[in-house]
């Protein structure tokens, strides 16, 4: 049978000039990762991927935190990780789905009842399996079922109102929304919550601007929860845009309209309540329709909404992540707009500060409180996708250099911008910086961060007191955190630096980006052994790629594909540092073979958005690449 790539456009590199230090330290970053994620697997995990553990867990809280521990390891493997990181990831996701499963958090595979910012988290771990191995039925199958919870096809899950293109609560999952929620429910949240400000403003003797709740308090958490049923258990929120990643991942597998359309339409159901209300996207929708109908009409308050717990990030977030989804479904950049209208909303209520514009984090009942300094991340998204100066306009004007400038190793923001980061994924703004012209050594800075805490997390979950057949898993109620903490899997720099674009939203966004490549001789996903990879240079219709075999023994034949997804086509090539001519191509995918310690820089002309997304590879075609699955259905049964 003729190789589907024998006809992919090839280039033959031979030039040696040197090994470049960001492409040492990406392959040092491979090679102690390949290694330490299966040590940290060995460390938590059994041998049938179940986590050493507790024994119960109770309430709706915690099904996300083990699979963040793990996420990264299928995403490593699609970048270029070793076969045996994605192998083990495999056992891990199958051990803990069933682990919680039995603890009761999730129910058909997925959490029985939740918010979509942890929903985001957890699936983040799923959805990496895509990029891995487009052709695992399993994962097809569950993918289906999943997005029927969203979509009005499962009946057991009504989570959508598909008239009113809502979903119907802000705690949703396989169990349908859950409109009436329970002190069990948020008990292993409480301790925590006592170091937020208070959920709602006439808590009986709380003080609405502090930081601290008394959620410990039971006085106090039953006013919580009276309070939470009444005004915050059903109906939609802004947070719920998220699930647009859940539809669009099950588009990429087969292609199929209802997806995309169900991302569009809802959307544009997000646009016309924002307009609706005068250009503030409200933050609580009732199951009639209408905006604040459990709120007194007030259009703030509402569950993860203008206020609590984090404000505007809340808001933003998920935005950027629905308006992404739905410009890459598209190729439509006026999908966009919501978020950006949201962010220029904000920057006109800021102030001057002291030399520095601060915008409002929080909306009160009085109004527009808590000014902080205006985080670019939310426009960088947005300008990866559209390559427009204004989005970039919008990510540079309010830059804070002492925090935006230099790379950022705590991998925070909270408290200081109106953002923040989590996952090991805090340089969003410092990449933009770099493809702006930017501090030229920012790749071998980030690595060599990356590096620094990877030896870091690496030391920590060696110590004793972090040894899981010893430890005390019942001394606080948040451990449960602890696999997130203790995790050797940072990648941000090798996402970023060889995909060419921000890595993605931690909160359950999808991995956009400009490149992504294939090792061709194994026919794997990512970079092969020895080869590292380093984006640049983006324009609207071009990339500029520089490629490095640190192999000096073999050479290596990498195909480097236009998108994460294949959505962009190859118009044209030209190896820059060497003589030669622009090169015309056509098609999502390159052949380049490099020599043994062999280095070229690529310019590639493309056309963005040239084409629907896919999980494609160059071997497998997603879409029916497996039939599906068909069960009995009993009611059917006749004799």
């Amino acid at each position: 049978m003729k190789n589907p790539v024998e006809d992919v456009p090839f280039i033959h590199a031979q030039k040696k000039q040197g090994l470049p230090k960001w492409a040492l330290l990406q392959r040092q970053i491979f090679a102690t990762l390949d290694v330490a994620a299966i040590e940290f697997a060995d460390r938590y995990t059994r041998s049938d991927g179940t986590l050493i553990w507790r024994e119960e867990w109770p309430g709706m809280d915690g099904s996300d935190d083990p699979y963040e521990g793990f996420m990264n390891m299928p995403l490593y493997y699609a970048l270029g990780g070793s076969k045996a990181v994605y192998e083990r990831s495999r056992t891990i996701w199958d051990g803990i789905t069933w682990q919680w499963t039995e603890y009761g958090q999730i129910h058909r595979e997925f959490d029985a009842y939740y918010d979509w910012m942890h929903h985001g988290e957890s699936n983040l771990f799923f959805y990496f399996f895509g990029l891995a191995d487009p052709a695992v039925a399993k994962d097809r199958q569950r993918t289906k079922r999943f997005a029927g919870f969203y979509n009005g096809e499962d009946a057991e899950a009504a989570n959508y109102d598909v008239e009113k293109r809502l979903i119907q609560s802000p705690i949703t999952g396989s169990r349908g929304p859950r409109w009436v929620q329970t002190g069990e429910d948020w008990s292993t949240h409480r301790e925590i919550l006592d170091n937020y400000l208070p959920p709602f403003e006439d808590l009986p003797g709380i003080d609405r601007y502090a930081a601290k709740t008394p959620w410990s308090d039971d006085a106090t958490y039953a006013a919580i929860l009276e309070r939470i049923n009444a005004r915050q258990s059903r109906g939609d929120v802004p947070l719920s845009l998220t699930a647009t990643s859940l539809m669009t991942h099950a588009f990429l597998y087969g292609g199929e309209e209802k997806y995309r359309e169900w991302v569009l339409n809802y959307l544009a159901a997000w646009e016309e309540r924002t307009a609706r209300n005068g250009g503030i996207i409200p933050d609580n929708i009732g199951l009639s329709g209408e905006i604040g109908e459990y709120n007194d009409g007030k259009w703030w308050g509402g569950y993860y909404g203008w206020r609590w717990p984090h404000g505007s990030f809340s808001i933003q977030e998920p935005l950027c992540v629905a308006c992404c989804n739905a410009a890459a479904l598209t190729g439509d950049m006026s999908q966009l707009d919501l978020a950006r209208g949201q962010i220029d909303m904000l920057w006109s209520l800021g102030k001057d500060d002291n030399g520095h514009w601060v915008v409002p984090n929080r909306h009160y009942d009085e109004g527009w409180r808590d000014y902080r300094r205006v985080h670019p991340m939310y426009a960088v998204y947005l300008w990866n996708l559209s390559m427009d100066e204004a989005d970039a306009e919008r990510a540079e004007r309010g830059w804070s250099a002492e925090y935006f400038d230099n790379v950022n190793p705590a991998y925070n923001g909270y408290g200081v911008t109106n953002g923040g980061h989590m996952g090991f994924n805090g340089n969003t703004a410092q990449w933009f910086g770099f493809m702006r012209g930017k501090d030229a050594d920012y790749p071998e800075k980030l690595l060599e961060a990356n590096l620094a805490t990877i030896a870091s997390q690496i030391e920590n979950f060696r110590k004793p007191e972090n040894d899981p057949l010893t430890m005390d898993h019942y001394r606080e109620s948040m451990t449960i955190h602890m696999w997130q903490q203790l995790t050797p899997m940072i990648i941000e720099g090798l996402a970023q630096l060889t995909l060419g674009g921000p890595m993605h939203v931690y909160h359950g966004g999808l991995q956009h980006a400009r490149l992504r490549y294939f090792d061709a001789d194994t026919q794997q996903p990512g970079l092969p052994p020895g080869v590292a990879a380093l984006v640049d240079k983006l324009g609207a219709d071009s990339a500029e790629v520089t490629l490095c075999n640190t192999d000096l023994l073999a050479a290596r034949e990498v195909i480097v594909q236009a998108g994460v997804f294949g959505e962009h086509a190859f118009t044209s090539v030209k190896a820059v540092e060497e003589d030669g001519d622009v090169v015309e191509l056509s098609g999502r995918w390159v052949r380049v073979l490099l020599e043994p310690g062999a280095t070229t820089r690529l310019r590639f002309g493309m056309v963005r958005f040239a084409r629907a997304p896919s999980y494609d590879t160059p071997w497998v075609k997603s879409a029916g690449a497996i039939a599906p699955l068909r069960g009995r259905r009993l009611d059917e049964v006749s004799g």
